[in-house]
């Protein structure tokens, strides 16, 4: 899963790479992800203090990284020297749901990283559950670029890689944002806003979906 973007003129930048990411990358995109996340305003819910975001987001990402089976299904950006400076966490057609049995083998785990925010972690899980797509989808679950990486098309370029595959798979695509600034981003790439809610005493979101486009 490699985007090569048109050649480019003398003065302009390379190319962006992208790959599918290797199990040893977890703790990478687990960083990465974690300081992508800082200012979301559901994590900042969660997580009103920031200077304990910090430490929350870490232990979240790590926890989510190491709960999902195939870090093959992710994509990455790489920046310019190749190390990872953008990672989305997909989940493939039929597994866009957390299985309550993976909650249950994990719940040590859920219990250190969210503590007393747990049942607002549960009530936004919910929410974004209940307005959830059932038609087969790949779900992009998290996306994010590193903050000292972002402005250079990098995390849509991670983003684009799995859509390629969507569309040669003719499935569509679907997430959840809680950013307003997003939206528009993800517009661009072919999403389109289907449903907006409000968590319970907590932030806005917005469902989006995209169709498979055709492979030409």
């Amino acid at each position: 899963m490699t985007e090569t973007a048109p050649a480019t003129s003398p003065g302009k930048r390379p190319p962006i790479v992208t790959r599918p990411a290797v199990p040893d990358e977890r703790a990478i995109v687990a960083d990465v992800l974690a300081r992508a996340f800082i200012d979301d305003p559901a994590m900042s819910w969660l997580f009103p203090d920031r200077a304990d975001r910090i430490v929350r987001l870490a232990r979240f990402f790590t926890l989510s990284t190491r709960m999902e089976p195939d870090p093959g299904l992710w994509s990455l950006a790489l920046a310019d020297g190749g190390g990872i400076a953008a990672a989305t966490m997909w989940r493939p057609p039929g597994q866009w749901k957390t299985s309550t049995s993976a909650m249950v083998l994990h719940l040590l785990p859920l219990l250190r990283t969210f503590g007393l925010t747990l049942p607002r972690a549960l009530s936004l899980q919910s929410a974004l559950e209940a307005h959830h797509p059932l038609t087969p989808h790949w779900y992009l679950q998290y996306a994010g670029c590193a903050p000292e990486q972002q402005g250079r098309g990098l995390g849509g370029a991670a983003i684009r890689a799995r859509l390629a595959q969507c569309d040669s798979e003719g499935l569509p695509a679907a997430l959840e944002t809680a950013t307003p600034s997003n939206v528009g981003l993800y517009q661009s790439l072919g999403f389109e806003v289907t449903d907006s809610f409000d968590v319970p005493d907590g932030p806005h979101f917005w469902a989006m979906w995209r169709a498979a486009r055709p492979v030409t």
